[in-house]
């Protein structure tokens, strides 16, 4: 039964939003890209100033967000941003986009670790546990495992908020307290003072990982900036999907204010406990054992490091509560920004419907579709040059749209104002700018692929224009 009159009820305090960015946030890639990071720029320091870039970023962002979401506090989020601030195409562009690669592809990804991790416990779910073969793609426990995962969510999601914020609420906390307690027992038990001293005794000296010649190489000039931007696709990965709360806003109470305090306070804690993480493992890791952690593991090898043999069953619990929880606010999220899609008749019909738990079933449902067919499609490091790329594209795009409200929508209500405008949003642009273009040079294959689906929007929205016309 479907309600056309139904409206999304209020019923998210300030502690379920922000519970909301912060599992949202916190998936898989904590647990993984500083591999990669490492592996492009060699040093400690080099290491962490990647995850600070990405923390200011990512705060400069939030905080800018807040000024949008306190003037359009609706579901629907950053596609009512972006068609409020330029124009319809814009927003569905976003929309577009955010179903075909950004929070589909993201669901998709950190429903892949999932099961990654789950083969610690039961090796029969490996990925290298190939089901079927069908020639073109081959299915792996793996990604049946995320399949049924994605399905488990969208379902439980269907029957109301409710539930899904009790899971969001329970898994973030459980995940937040057990990174904590990660990071402590990390600097008291296993931080050694001669690891500490060696990875930092030539820290800002640039240098990669070349896999032909098995060989660090030294980066300098315009090569440190490459590697800076491809570094970030980790850390970006990671710190990515903070702005979901904004796509539930009909459902926030008093969400002027709720919804900017919740972005700050959620990406905050996240961007501490991110730094915190990466300063653990570099005191109890030398920089080639992060570097080449098997398959990229490097929570396992520090955790390892910490408990002993039993660190791979702590650290294969905590991954697993981490990526259920994320892919519930992902799941919870995203359907609303289809349903505002939709309700402009810009996506399927039945998506601009609620079902009797106020929810929007039908959106739900093609979001778990599109997602699962991901969970065929890629490997985990090429969804995340995708999503960066478009992700990071979109987020400049809409704060340059701040800046165009503020001149064409002067006197419009605005009880929150981005924090530092006009000098750190314009500075988050040009760091946007610069690593969207780096990204193409450096990572052209699935950054390209990301920019031509949001290419590939502009004929589908004016083919969908035209239909509404004829109908």
């Amino acid at each position: 039964m479907t309600q056309q009159t139904a409206s999304f009820k209020p019923t998210l305090s300030l502690l379920d939003s922000t519970m909301i960015v912060a599992g949202s946030m916190i998936g898989s890639g904590i647990f993984i890209v500083s591999a990669d990071i490492t592996r492009n720029v060699g040093g400690a320091g080099w290491l962490i100033a990647v995850w600070l870039i990405t923390g200011f970023m990512t705060l400069t962002a939030a905080m800018s967000y807040g000024e949008l979401s306190a003037m359009f506090p609706k579901a629907g989020g950053q596609y009512v941003y972006l068609k409020e601030a330029f124009n319809p195409l814009a927003g569905f562009l976003y929309g577009w986009s955010f179903f075909a690669v950004i929070q589909t592809a993201t669901i998709a990804a950190v429903g892949v670790a999932f099961s990654k991790f789950a083969a610690y416990l039961l090796p029969a779910l490996s990925e290298k546990n190939i089901l079927a073969d069908l020639g073109f793609v081959q299915i792996s426990a793996a990604q049946l495992v995320a399949i049924i995962l994605i399905v488990l969510l969208t379902y439980i999601n269907s029957k109301g908020i409710q539930n899904g914020k009790i899971i969001q609420t329970v898994f973030t906390a459980t995940k937040l307290l057990s990174l904590f307690g990660l990071i402590v027992f990390g600097f008291v038990l296993a931080a050694k003072s001669e690891i500490w001293h060696a990875n930092w005794s030539n820290a800002f000296s640039m240098k990669g990982w070349n896999g032909e010649t098995k060989s660090w190489q030294e980066v300098v000039g315009m090569g440190m900036v490459g590697a800076i931007a491809a570094s970030m696709v980790g850390s970006i990965f990671s710190s990515d999907a903070w702005n979901n709360v904004t796509f539930i806003a009909g459902e926030v109470k008093n969400p002027k204010r709720n919804i900017g305090l919740a972005l700050f306070l959620g990406t905050l804690i996240v961007t501490v406990i991110y730094v915190a993480t990466n300063l653990m493992y570099v005191s109890v890791l030398p920089m080639n054992e992060i570097a080449f952690a098997e398959n990229d593991r490097v929570a396992v090898t520090a955790s390892h490091a910490i408990f002993g043999n039993a660190g791979t069953i702590v650290i294969a619990v905590m991954i697993m509560i981490s990526t259920f929880g994320c892919n519930n606010g992902l799941i919870l999220a995203g359907a609303r920004v289809y349903n505002a899609m939709a309700i402009d008749k810009l996506f399927f019909k039945k998506a601009a419907t609620l079902n009797k738990y106020a929810v929007p079933e039908y959106a739900l449902w093609a979001q778990c579709i599109m997602a699962s067919i991901l969970c065929l499609s890629g490997k985990y490091g090429d969804l995340l040059d995708m999503i960066s790329f478009v992700v990071v594209l979109f987020y400049a795009v809409t704060i340059i749209g701040i800046f165009k409200l503020r001149k064409t929508r002067p006197d419009a209500e605005r009880p929150y104002k981005a924090f530092g405008y006009p000098v750190l949003p314009a500075i988050y642009i040009l760091l946007a700018v610069v690593f969207c273009i780096f990204l193409i040079i450096f990572k052209p294959v699935y950054a390209g692929i990301g920019l031509g689906i949001v290419l590939l929007g502009i004929p589908v929205y004016f083919a969908s224009i035209s239909n509404q016309k004829k109908s």
